[in-house]
């Protein structure tokens, strides 16, 4: 994935303009995002990819890292159980794959292959359409 460069950047650094400290009474999750953008791509878990992925932060960086995992487990359990990153990514609006279209058809297909139970909470597949539209 030719999209993976500057891994030992921060999304502060890529995704510009840098964010400021967290406010001293913000909540837990948004003191962790702020962090999270503070952090080298490279240093990122599935369960900070996940976080930065519901959050809808940083997208363009952060969305390629979420799939190439997905690629190779997409039932991988980032948090709270088995699918979660899958699940957070696929509750992304189609528009947040527009720049995507190809991660999006592969990743469709690659979730096409498991088994049906694995994917009952994916309406989109159920329905035949791929992420975001693609890849149906």
């Amino acid at each position: 994935m030719e999209r993976l460069l500057h891994l030992d950047r921060t999304l502060d650094e890529l995704d510009g303009p840098a964010w400021p400290p967290a406010p001293p009474d913000a909540t837990g999750l948004v003191t962790k995002v702020h962090a999270l953008r503070r952090r080298p791509l490279s240093g990122l878990s599935p369960s900070d990819l996940r976080t930065l992925v519901t959050q809808q932060v940083s997208l363009p960086y952060v969305l390629p890292l979420a799939v190439a995992l997905l690629l190779e487990d997409p039932l991988l359990d980032a948090y709270f159980h088995e699918g979660d990153l899958l699940l957070a990514v696929c509750g992304l609006p189609g528009s947040a794959w527009a720049l995507f279209p190809d991660l999006a058809e592969r990743l469709t297909a690659a979730v096409k292959d498991l088994p049906t139970d694995a994917i009952a909470e994916l309406p989109w597949l159920a329905r035949g359409e791929g992420l975001g539209g693609f890849g149906g």
